[in-house]
């Protein structure tokens, strides 16, 4: 007999067409049932660490992790969230949760979250940020903790408001500082650049018209760095709708990337003009308030995490941090992954999580 007798076109065992064709049929119920439970549920609840309102006041809300260490590093951690998303990025599910890994590591932590602005918020300019909550924030961590030394982490544009904030108080209390993919040469972020192109962008009109930037015009401009990922995302979501964990971090991630903030109309007419047009941070002329914001004056310790495959803050944007900041105690580290698995996810758990431990442990005594 033929060895090859029971096999169809490109070896294929004609035996285990059957087989497969009943794997198939049982996947796609499978896929059904799935889709349905995933249609009627809410999905996992997110931002659930224990923690107490300090202060909220206008867009500005403080928040203190409840300690669950029985040693406590001397120095709190203030964390300055981006003003375009939540913080609850750092505060996923247990196990996944950045809050607590630093709380389970002994450490203080605060966190600077925001709230969408009102239309009667549309004139919060930029030193509303930078010299009003940001020192607000500081002072009460200051008096809540009992402390004068305060860590600052901000994570992207929350990176940039804390570097305006330690080059204007650069004499002030801020004892080391973490910035997670921050840029500084704003002329590297390319399509921002051309999305806001002064030549097309009418940022007075659009500021004048609506007050209030829109989060839909702020999410598309996000998606457009990567038009297909969200299609992409969906069919991926679909294939492997029937592995709980999958859809589990789907579900996290896509929430946290859609739930976008509105930006106050002065504050997003500065960061155009300042930032995308004149980019004033990098050349040494950025002032906020009358006051030169100049980050050479920084001084303490640094730490800048990048992301390697970073589309939304290119490794161009971010490289010259280290070099510009006067800190003699300054490092850049760059880890695998994108500007969000960066600081959390898998990822985040076993690279930029324990390295930030080891360089922040000792500064925080």
């Amino acid at each position: 007999m033929n060895a090859s007798a029971g096999l169809g076109v490109a070896g294929l065992d004609l035996a285990d067409i059957p087989d497969r064709i009943q794997s198939e049929v049982q996947r796609a119920i499978q896929r059904s049932i799935k889709g349905v439970e995933y249609i009627s549920s809410s999905g996992p609840s997110l931002g659930s660490t224990p923690k107490d309102i300090l202060a909220v006041r206008g867009t500005m809300n403080l928040y203190h992790y409840r300690p669950i260490s029985d040693e406590i590093y001397r120095v709190p951690i203030l964390i300055v969230m981006a003003t375009t998303n939540r913080g609850y990025i750092l505060d996923m599910v247990p196990g996944q949760s950045f809050i607590e890994f630093l709380l389970k590591r002994g450490y203080d932590v605060y966190m600077l979250d925001w709230s969408a602005p009102k239309p009667e918020e549309k004139s919060l300019r930029m030193e509303d940020y930078v010299l009003d909550f940001i020192p607000d924030c500081v002072r009460r961590v200051q008096q809540d903790s009992g402390e004068t030394d305060v860590t600052v982490i901000g994570y992207c544009f929350g990176g940039v408001l804390s570097l305006l904030y330690g080059s204007i108080f650069a004499d002030g209390p801020m004892k080391n500082l973490i910035c997670f993919t921050t840029p500084i040469d704003f002329r590297e972020m390319k399509l921002f650049q051309n999305f806001s192109d002064r030549r097309y962008f009418d940022v007075d009109r659009l500021v004048d018209s609506i007050g209030n930037v829109p989060p839909e015009m702020i999410l598309s401009s996000f998606e457009m760095l990567r038009p297909a990922s969200r299609a992409v995302s969906q069919v991926q979501l679909w294939e492997n709708i029937w592995n709980d964990e999958f859809v589990k971090s789907y579900r996290m991630f896509d929430r946290w990337a859609t739930d976008t903030l509105p930006l106050a109309g002065e504050y997003f007419r500065s960061i155009t003009k300042d930032l995308m047009w004149d980019n004033k941070l990098f050349d040494h002329t950025m002032s906020v308030g009358g006051r030169l914001a100049d980050i050479s004056k920084i001084k303490v310790p640094i730490l800048h995490a990048v992301a390697e495959h970073d589309h939304i803050v290119p490794y161009d944007a971010a490289k010259h941090l280290i070099q510009m900041v006067g800190s003699s105690d300054k490092q850049e580290v760059m880890l695998k992954g994108g500007h969000v698995s960066l600081v959390a996810g898998a990822n985040a758990i076993k690279r930029l999580w324990p390295k930030l431990d080891s360089w922040l442990g000792e500064r925080s005594i």
